[in-house]
């Protein structure tokens, strides 16, 4: 009897046994994956988790901004024209042309002691157009000329209820209800009868009009005010589904190099069984797609289940979008043209990881596979110079979409830049293993040994390397960006004030109201500067008192010749009583010093200009927009009108909101220059943040007095920005390595029964895990953050001033953090976790 052992028969036509061999094929594959789900679960977890988070994230992407076509109710076409006697002519002519319309009139109304306003608004509740532009929360519409309807902030604003009188306007109306606008729950008004608004700014005209009607030559002028739904949709440049489904790809790409690990592991264990399907005449291409099959059936698995997870979280999420997005959102208004593709995604990125395992498993001999002993690795030669060449490439395409920005173009150069970085961060990736192992030659043996490893199987390790450098760019990015874009001298960022502080701005001084229709320059503002520091001291003392400090201006400002740029946030006096009440002693401050900032850099650049001739404007909010007209080409600047070159200097005790004085003139400039100072607002600094009610009785106050104030924005800061990135990344990147190092250790737990076997304590096995936890940490944050400074660095080449330019604006903690807390922290806990036996020192046996 002959124990010779038949080798696979040649692919050729019905050789390979045709349907019926693949649908056997198929259905073991199943079994196989219902036998062994549990060692798929770190792919499925991937996968489950990437679906869920991108229902939820498009959901809310999508659903954040206005829905596409607000403001034009159910109509096609809307004209929006301004009031004036012609008005009504205007509306007769509209009708005469296409027929039935829809008139919402609105009037501008300021809210006293306040920079926001709300309209008077005449609608038809049950209008041909407007109605899904209207909706009633509680009472019902106002029906006559005493009664009106207000939305809940204007409610709240006035303390309103249901029944209230209300004098508005010189008329006393019942308020009868509470309504809202549910395409925007921002929309401040209040609703009167159809008629009720006298002097109407401006009156939105909705209509659907037949072909050919609202050309220029049927409505002649007022085609100039007419717009069509596709021309608001076709004119919003903000696409959230094309963004969700980019980083939806970025994301299916990480499992990918994730998922090659754990089908190669997969395959590995599953050897023998393979082995045993080619002795009994299975074909190489049968043999591939039970690998292929494994990886499909894992991706639909996981697709599934996470579109029923990101389901269940987007209903329970819901509500709270609908109160932060500020719009009215359906249960089940989700984008299905991206969770469509996203699942496409998912099951054809699990192929693809798949298919690499697959070759490569029909390249071992069947004898070798029945004894469950591995193919050697082989050595894979790959010069790195691919990928240093994407890496220019990437950043000559960023730097060309960074100067093409301003013109409105460069996006096409920026997607390409972005997807070469990435592809070369892929083809680097294995080089870099190479280079660590070199530089580990003179380690400790288990070092050596765990470094070896990651250089010989490139294929496996390789694609773990990728994913971590890839989550590392993402946050490094977001960090640098960050930085780049908070370390603008000229264009400041951030938070406008503390959330203990509140600036209170004379009549007409903050760019509020009081400068527009309806302002504060009522009969009861306060006239003199004296009244008007009452009026602050009155306002800080419902605060629970606190320091008042006296902002002043000389109608001065700063700005960079070269850039030609404004400046953005307005430049207060230094006198005594602010420095003191920020700490600042005059023994510290330059005798011959112009400028006193806490911006860091400024201090540092050429070319500055402090202007100071003409009419600056800008106002104490308003960010000094005027003197970008003086001088803005000419260096050094005219005389009589700016001061080329200022002494300027940097204390940092100075408060850092871009409406507080964050940059000051110093009285030695005011008497060199022979400016006049005049008081333009009170910085107030509370005990503590002030309550929504005492932010309502101040607002009261100023008003009663024609003044405005201004509290804390919801801006981030960029440490809030820097820290949450920075966390992500860490947390991102931690997750990938965890899953890698297990996968590793998993196929090659051989390796470790025969240390274990030979005499190998505990202590080499945790110096094993985690010298591969930190060399692969390691790798992936230096060649992440370097893509990402590339990246950074390419785009703002030509713009010196975007803030890459000063150390200052470097990230230095967060990338501290990421380059070495990272590595530090995947090798204690690869440590800590890997100190156990194994419990099998024997070969697997066959299943």
């Amino acid at each position: 009897m002959s124990t010779a052992l038949r080798e696979r028969p040649a692919e050729a036509g019905a050789a390979n046994g045709g349907v019926p061999a693949r649908r056997a094929v198929i259905r073991w594959s199943w079994r196989m994956f219902r036998r062994e789900w549990r060692q798929q679960t770190l792919v499925l977890a991937l996968i489950v988790v990437a679906l869920a988070a991108t229902v939820v994230g498009a959901a809310v992407a999508t659903n954040t901004p206005p829905p596409a076509g607000a403001g034009f109710g159910t109509a096609q076409d809307m004209a929006t024209l301004p009031g004036g006697p012609h008005l009504a002519g205007q509306i007769a002519v509209l009708q005469q042309h296409v027929g039935r319309v829809d008139v919402i009139e609105n009037q501008t109304v300021a809210i006293p002691g306040s920079i926001s306003t709300y309209d008077l608004r005449a609608q038809d509740p049950h209008g041909a157009f407007g109605q899904p532009m209207l909706s009633l929360v509680s009472g019902h519409y106002p029906a006559g000329p005493d009664q009106v309807a207000v939305t809940a902030g204007v409610a709240a604003t006035f303390k309103l209820r249901v029944g209230d009188w209300w004098h508005q306007g010189g008329k006393t109306r019942q308020v009868v209800g509470i309504v809202q606008n549910p395409e925007s729950l921002l929309d401040a008004f209040a609703l009167v009868a159809p008629g009720q608004v006298s002097a109407p700014s401006q009156v939105t005209v909705l209509f659907t009009a037949p072909p050919g009607k609202i050309s220029a030559a049927s409505l002649g002028s007022l085609r100039q005010y007419v717009q069509t739904r596709q021309d608001a949709v076709a004119s919003n440049p903000l696409n959230p589904e094309t963004i969700v489904l980019g980083l939806t790809t970025v994301g299916m790409l990480l499992i990918a190099l994730v998922a090659v690990g754990g089908f190669t592991v997969l395959a590995q264990r599953r050897l023998r069984s393979l082995g045993m399907l080619g002795a009994l005449g299975a074909t190489d291409s049968n043999i591939r797609l039970v690998v292929r099959i494994n990886g499909v059936l894992v991706g639909v698995v996981g697709a599934l289940a996470g579109v029923v997870l990101g389901l269940a979280a987007w209903l329970a999420y819901r509500p709270r979008l609908e109160s932060s997005a500020h719009h009215l959102i359906g249960v089940f208004q989700l984008p299905w043209i991206v969770i469509g593709p996203a699942m496409a995604l998912a099951v054809v990125a699990t192929y693809f990881a798949a298919s690499r395992p697959a070759r490569a498993i029909t390249r071992i001999p069947i004898v070798a596979a029945l004894s469950g002993r591995p193919a050697p690795p082989k050595q894979v030669h790959r010069s790195a110079l691919p990928g240093v060449v994407l890496f220019v490439v990437a950043a000559a395409l960023l730097s060309f979409s960074g100067k093409s920005n301003g013109n409105g173009g460069g996006a096409l150069e920026l997607v390409l830049g972005i997807v070469l970085l990435i592809v070369a961060i892929i083809l680097l990736a294995p080089f870099c293993l190479v280079v660590l192992a070199r530089l580990g030659r003179r380690a400790p043996i288990a070092i050596r040994l765990a470094l070896r490893d990651l250089a010989r199987y490139r294929a496996r390790s390789g694609s773990a390397l990728s994913a971590i450098s890839l989550g590392v760019f993402i946050a490094a990015l977001v960090c640098v960006l960050t930085a780049q874009r908070y370390g603008n001298v000229l264009d400041y960022a951030g938070p406008n004030l503390a959330s203990n502080q509140i600036i209170v701005y004379t009549p007409g001084g903050g760019g509020g109201p009081g400068n527009g229709p309806g302002g504060s320059s009522s009969s009861g503002a306060a006239s003199t500067p004296q009244a008007q520091a009452a009026v602050a001291r009155n306002i800080a003392k419902g605060l629970g008192s606190g320091t008042v400090i006296e902002l002043d201006q000389a109608g001065a400002s700063l700005q960079h010749a070269a850039a030609g740029r404004s400046w953005s946030g307005p430049v207060y006096v230094a006198t005594p009583q602010l420095l003191a009440d920020f700490g600042v002693k005059a023994s510290e401050v330059n005798p011959d010093a112009d400028i006193l900032t806490m911006r860091p850099g400024l201090s540092g650049l050429s070319q500055m200009q402090l202007v100071y001739g003409n009419d600056q404007g800008g106002g104490p909010g308003g960010g000094g927009h005027g003197p970008q007209d003086v001088g803005s080409n000419s260096y050094p600047c005219p005389k009589g009108q700016c001061l080329a070159n200022p002494v300027i200097q940097e204390v940092g005790a100075l408060p850092a909101g871009t409406s507080a004085p964050n940059t000051v003139i110093t009285e030695h400039a005011i008497h060199t220059l022979g400016l006049h100072v005049s008081a333009s607002g009170w910085l107030i600094q509370a005990p503590h943040p002030p309550t929504a009610a005492q932010i309502t009785d101040a607002r009261l106050t100023a008003a009663a007095s024609g003044m405005t104030i201004e509290t804390k924005s919801s801006t981030p800061s960029s440490a809030e920005i820097l820290n949450w990135a920075t966390v992500f990344g860490i947390a991102l990147a931690l997750g990938i390595l965890a899953m890698s190092v297990g996968l590793i250790r998993s196929e090659t737990a051989g390796d470790l029964r025969t240390l274990t076997a030979t005499g190998a304590s505990s202590l080499t096995r945790r110096e094993l895990a985690a010298g591969t936890a930190f060399a692969l940490a390691l790798g992936g944050a230096v060649l992440g953050t370097v893509a990402a400074y590339v990246a950074a660095i390419g785009y703002a080449w030509d713009n010196p001033l975007d803030g890459l330019s000063e150390l200052s604006s470097v990230p230095t903690r967060q990338l501290l953090f990421i380059v070495v807390g990272m590595p530090v922290i995947a090798a204690v806990v690869g440590w800590l976790l890997a100190g156990r036996e194994p419990s099998v020192i024997s070969r697997q046996p066959l299943e």
